[in-house]
């Protein structure tokens, strides 16, 4: 059975290796300093959590959300990040994040917690079971000119 937790300082080391393989999983490149400044975020912003997902004790998977308003709902909670080590996927580890999120985003008083994901992501085989895919949705960010 998996052990969740929030992340706290011993956890430095293992969750920077997981953040650089979550990022070359999706071709991200960051710098040093990027890790440190979200790791910073993850432990001193109270509105940006991390988890730690442990297997006997082993740290084997991360997870980064925030809690934000929205302007006709209840509050809501964006997972932003949601990595599981590869040898131990299909064990019911991201299931369990997404409960655990899903529960400590409902105690907090923000209720609809929400993700993206690749197209082809293989996670999205999980995804149809514990959400809902919102069919003609698009996702843009908005394109600044160079300075």
């Amino acid at each position: 059975m998996a052990e969740i937790s929030f992340l706290t300082e011993s956890d430095r080391a293992g969750w920077e290796v997981l953040a650089r393989g979550k990022d070359t999983y999706f071709e991200v490149e960051r710098s040093d300093d990027d890790y440190e400044r979200t790791w910073r975020r993850l432990l001193d912003d109270d509105r940006i959590r991390g988890i730690a997902v442990r297997l006997d004790g082993k740290l084997v998977g991360i997870a980064h959300y925030l809690f934000h308003a929205s302007v006709w709902y209840a509050g809501k909670c964006y997972l932003a990040d949601l990595f599981v080590d590869a040898e131990v996927r299909r064990r019911g580890v991201a299931t369990a994040v997404i409960e655990w999120v899903a529960r400590d985003a409902e105690e907090q008083g923000f209720p609809s917690l929400y993700w993206n994901t690749l197209e082809d992501a293989p996670a999205r085989a999980l995804y149809d079971k514990v959400g809902e895919f919102r069919q003609g949705f698009i996702h843009y960010a908005y394109r600044r000119a160079p300075r």
